[in-house]
């Protein structure tokens, strides 16, 4: 009788997580946020090839890959991707109308980027909502200034990870 008892007490319990699937829990999110991270990169590379290409910038091809690779520097990676780009517009032409089209086209990419494209990778990739992934880098922004921006997305790529857990269990 003791064994029936003690088996249906443990039924109703949930199954204490081990640090190793916390590991891996974590281990998961975080690699799926930089999966999303280089998704990201691939995607604004592509705005800013296509973009200088319009407008005619040279070497568009490398300035569209330093930025690929600048985007994954929070905040000011996609500022030092623009430089090369203005300068080389305005080398080529000498004047302010071209390198002020390459500011737009960056204005441009920003705001898609930050509202568009990161937002629909982190609901893909790390099934984290698009309002979260909007919101959240703010609020953070706001509560913790400077490293709130840094820590919101892989933070929320590890707490939404956890709360798919929970629901799995």
């Amino acid at each position: 009788m003791d064994g029936i008892a003690a088996i249906r007490f443990t039924e109703g319990r949930k199954k204490r997580m081990q640090p190793r699937d916390h590991i891996r829990v974590t281990g998961s999110a975080l690699k799926n946020w930089a999966v999303a991270q280089l998704q990201d990169s691939i995607a604004v590379a592509a705005l800013w090839l296509a973009g200088l290409w319009i407008v005619g910038v040279p070497w568009a091809p490398l300035w569209a890959i330093l930025a690929a690779i600048l985007q994954i520097i929070p905040h000011l990676g996609p500022v030092l991707g623009l430089v090369g780009p203005v300068l080389a517009a305005l080398v080529r032409w000498q004047d302010w109308e071209h390198p002020l089209y390459v500011l737009i086209l960056y204005a441009v990419i920003v705001v898609v980027d930050g509202l568009v494209l990161q937002p629909y990778i982190m609901r893909r990739v790390a099934r984290v909502p698009m309002w979260a992934s909007i919101l959240v880098p703010i609020a953070l922004g706001f509560a913790i200034p400077f490293w709130g921006f840094l820590i919101a997305p892989p933070l929320l790529a590890v707490v939404y990870a956890y709360k798919a857990r929970r629901a799995a269990l």
